[in-house]
C-alpha cells in the first residue's frame, strides 16, 4: 500500500479475491450469446473478441514476466542488482486488476455505445491515428499527471505504492492504487475514443494499441536491456520516441528523473532526463551473463510443476508447492511442455541467489518424476547430469549441489564415475548426504531413547543409523532385508539395531516407501521425521511431521522470492545448503556415490554461517 492510503485506493473487488475473475463471466456470456444468435450482418465482432483478447493479455504479460525472470537469472544485460523479495512478489499479486479492468470497461463500452463498438475488422489508417494519438496528447498528459504523483501529497496517498519495488518486474507495471489506474484510463482512452468519433476506429487498431501499451509497460519493468545500439546509429532520432528498460529503471531507482511514459521527448522537453541514462544504457547493453559459485541442479517433478518454478507463475512459486485445480484448464501447456521435455535435451537456469560473496543460481534439468523412475530415461538424464556439471565447471562454479532425484543412489553413483572419468574437473559434487543426516539427528527430541526406522535404506538412512548407534539410541527395524543392509554397511551396528514386528515406538524416521498403512498402526502422538527424497503423505491427524532435510535460510542469503518445491518461504533442503556450505568453507571434496562428509563439521558449520533448523509442523 501507498504510504498514507488516500481514497478509492482499493481496488472494488479486492475483498473477494480470485473470485474477481468472475466479473468478466456475464460480459463474456452475453457478448458470446448475442453473436450466435444476431443476424451476421448486425454482429458485434469487437463484444465477442474481448474475453479472447483478455487472454491473450494475460499470456502476453506471463510470457514477459518468465522471460524477465530467466534473463536476470542469468545477468546478461540485467540493470539492477538489488533483491527481489517475498513482500514484493504478494504486493505485486494484483497486477492483473488493470486486466479485469479493462474487460469491465470493454463490456460496458460496447453496451452503453453499441453502434459505436460495432466497429470494422480493420482500417490501416485508423490504427496509425490512434498510435500517433497517444505519441502526442496521450504522452505529453501522462507526463504532467507523472510528474503530479510524485507532489510530496499524491505520491505518499497513491504513486508510493507503485515505488516500493525498486527492483520492477513486468508485472511491477501496473501496481497502482485503484484511483491512479482510473486516471491512467482516461488518459489512453483518448486515442481510442478519438479514433472512434471520427470514423476511423477498428477492432484490430484498438487490440493493437493496448498489445503495444502492454509491450512497452513490460519492457520498461523487466529490468533487462535489450534494445541493441546499432538501432540508434540507424535511426538517432529513436532515443526520443521509445525509451528503453533502463531508462525507465533509473525512474524507479532515482525517483525525480525521467518521469515520460514511453517517449523521452517530454523529459529531453523539460530537463528531466538523468544524468546517467545514456551510460547506463552502454554498461547494461555489454554486460555479460553472471558465472555462479554455487550450482544447484534440481528438476520438473510433476507435470504442473513447471508452472511453480521461479520462471512460472509468480503467484504459485511464491508458495509451497501443491496441486491447485484450476491448472487443469492449462492442459494443453501442460501436455505441450511435457512433450518438449522429451526433445529438449540441456538444463536451464531458473532462479540466482546470493550468499555473502558467493553468487548462487539453480537450474534445472527438463526431466520430471516419471522419467527419472523410467529405466529408457535413465540413461539421458545421467548424460544431462554430466553436461550440467561440464557446464557448471566452465563457469568457474565452484559447487555443485544435487537436488530431488539427482541425488538418487543410482545417479548419484554415475556422477561419481563421471569425476573419475574426467579428472580435470575443478567443481566438486555435494548430495547433502551428511548434512540430511545430521538435520534428522537434531530433529530427534533429546530424551529419545529408542526410534523406528521405515522406508527405503539409502545413503542417509545408513549414515543415520550408524550416527544414531554410536549415540547409543537404539533403532528399531520392522524388515528383516532392511536389518540385514544395514548390517552389511557397518556390523558395528548390531548392538543397537533391533529387528522387531512391534509398532508402538514414538519417533519413527521415514523414507521413500512408507505406506498409508504402515502410518495407521503409529500410536497416537508419533513424530514422524523424515530422510526421504519426498515427503510422506500426512494422513494422521494425531500425530507430528516434520518436513523433508531442510533448514531457514539466514537473512544474509538474498533474492529469495520463490519456494523450493514443497517447502515453507525461505527454506532450503538439505543438498542446497550443504553446496553453498561447502563453498563458503573451501572444502575440496566431493559427496556423492559412495563418498560422505563428517556429520559434525557440516552441521557446525551450517549454524555458523546462520542456517537453522525447522520447528516441527502439526
Amino acid at each position: 500500500m501507498a504510504t498514507k492510503p488516500g481514497i478509492l485506493s482499493d481496488w472494488p473487488w479486492q475483498s473477494i479475491g480470485n473470485f474477481k475473475y468472475a466479473l468478466l463471466v456475464p460480459g463474456a456470456i452475453y457478448s458470446t450469446y448475442s453473436f450466435i444468435t444476431t443476424a451476421e450482418n448486425e454482429r458485434n465482432l469487437f463484444m465477442f473478441l474481448v474475453f479472447p483478447f483478455l487472454l491473450f493479455r494475460f499470456a502476453h504479460y506471463q510470457l514477459w514476466i518468465s522471460v524477465s525472470r530467466y534473463r536476470t537469472a542469468k545477468g546478461n544485460n540485467r540493470i539492477v542488482d538489488k533483491s527481489l523479495d517475498f513482500e514484493q512478489v504478494d504486493r505485486e499479486r494484483s497486477w492483473d486488476d488493470q486486466i479485469v479492468l479493462n474487460g469491465i470497461l470493454f463490456y460496458a463500452a460496447g453496451v452503453v455505445l453499441r453502434d459505436q463498438f460495432n466497429m470494422p475488422f480493420f482500417k490501416a489508417d485508423g490504427t496509425i491515428i490512434t498510435l500517433l494519438l497517444h505519441w502526442g496528447p496521450a504522452e505529453f498528459l501522462y507526463y504532467w499527471l507523472h510528474r503530479a504523483l510524485h507532489h510530496h501529497y499524491l505520491y505518499a496517498r497513491y504513486h508510493s505504492h507503485h515505488h516500493s519495488s525498486i527492483v520492477t518486474e513486468p508485472n511491477t507495471s501496473f501496481v497502482h492504487p485503484f484511483a491512479e489506474v482510473i486516471s491512467y484510463y482516461v488518459l489512453l482512452l483518448i486515442p481510442i475514443l478519438t479514433s472512434i468519433y471520427i470514423g476511423k476506429a477498428s477492432i484490430i487498431g484498438v487490440f493493437t494499441y493496448v498489445t503495444v501499451v502492454d509491450f512497452l509497460n513490460n519492457m520498461g519493468h523487466c529490468n533487462f536491456e535489450f534494445i541493441p545500439e546499432w538501432a540508434f546509429t540507424i535511426f538517432p532520432p529513436l532515443k526520443y520516441i521509445v525509451y528503453t528498460p533502463s531508462f525507465h529503471s533509473l525512474h524507479h531507482t532515482q525517483f525525480r528523473t525521467n518521469y515520460s511514459l514511453f517517449c523521452p521527448f517530454y523529459d529531453y522537453v523539460y530537463g528531466t532526463v538523468d544524468k546517467s541514462t545514456d551510460s547506463l544504457y552502454e554498461t547494461t547493453i555489454k554486460r555479460e551473463a553472471e558465472s555462479p559459485d554455487v550450482v544447484h541442479l534440481t528438476h520438473l517433478t510433476t507435470p504442473d510443476s513447471i508452472y511453480h518454478l521461479p520462471l512460472g507463475f509468480p503467484s504459485l512459486s511464491s508458495k509451497p508447492q501443491a496441486s491447485k485445480w484450476y491448472l487443469l484448464f492449462m492442459w494443453p501447456v501442460t501436455l505441450w511442455s511435457v512433450l518438449l521435455t522429451w526433445i529438449y535435451g540441456h538444463a536451464f537456469i531458473s532462479e540466482r541467489n546470493a550468499f555473502k560473496k558467493l553468487k548462487l543460481q539453480a537450474w534445472v534439468v527438463p526431466k520430471y518424476n516419471m522419467q527419472y523412475f523410467s529405466k529408457w530415461q535413465r540413461e539421458t538424464i545421467s548424460k544431462l547430469i554430466g553436461e550440467a556439471i561440464q557446464d557448471a565447471d566452465k563457469k568457474g562454479a565452484k559447487v555443485l549441489s544435487l537436488g530431488l532425484l539427482n541425488q538418487h543412489e543410482e545417479f548419484s553413483r554415475n556422477i561419481e564415475l563421471y569425476i573419475k572419468r574426467h579428472p580435470q574437473l575443478k567443481i566438486k559434487v555435494v548430495d547433502g548426504s551428511s548434512l540430511a543426516a545430521a538435520i534428522v539427528l537434531n530433529c530427534i527430541p533429546k530424551e529419545t531413547t529408542q526410534v523406528l526406522l521405515r522406508g527405503r535404506i539409502s545413503k542417509d538412512a545408513c549414515l543415520l543409523v550408524q550416527a544414531l548407534c554410536q549415540k547409543g539410541i537404539q533403532v528399531v527395524t520392522l524388515q528383516e532385508d532392511d536389518y540385514k543392509k544395514l548390517l552389511k554397511y557397518d556390523n558395528k551396528l548390531e548392538s543397537n539395531l533391533v529387528p522387531s514386528a512391534r509398532y508402538d515406538v514414538k519417533v519413527w524416521l521415514v523414507g521413500d516407501g512408507l505406506t498409508d498403512k504402515e502410518q495407521s498402526k503409529a500410536p497416537k502422538g508419533t513424530l514422524f521425521i523424515p530422510f526421504s527424497i519426498f515427503p510422506p503423505n500426512q494422513i494422521r491427524k494425531d500425530c507430528y511431521y516434520h518436513t523433508t532435510p531442510a533448514m531457514e535460510a539466514p537473512k544474509s542469503v538474498e533474492n529469495m522470492h520463490s519456494c523450493e518445491d514443497w517447502l515453507p518461504r525461505r527454506v532450503m533442503s538439505a543438498s542446497r545448503v550443504a553446496g553453498i556450505i561447502h563453498a563458503s568453507e573451501g572444502w575440496e571434496v566431493n559427496e556423492c556415490g559412495g563418498t560422505t562428509f563428517s556429520i559434525d563439521k557440516v552441521w557446525e558449520a551450517s549454524l555458523e554461517h546462520g542456517f537453522r533448523p525447522l520447528s516441527i509442523s502439526t
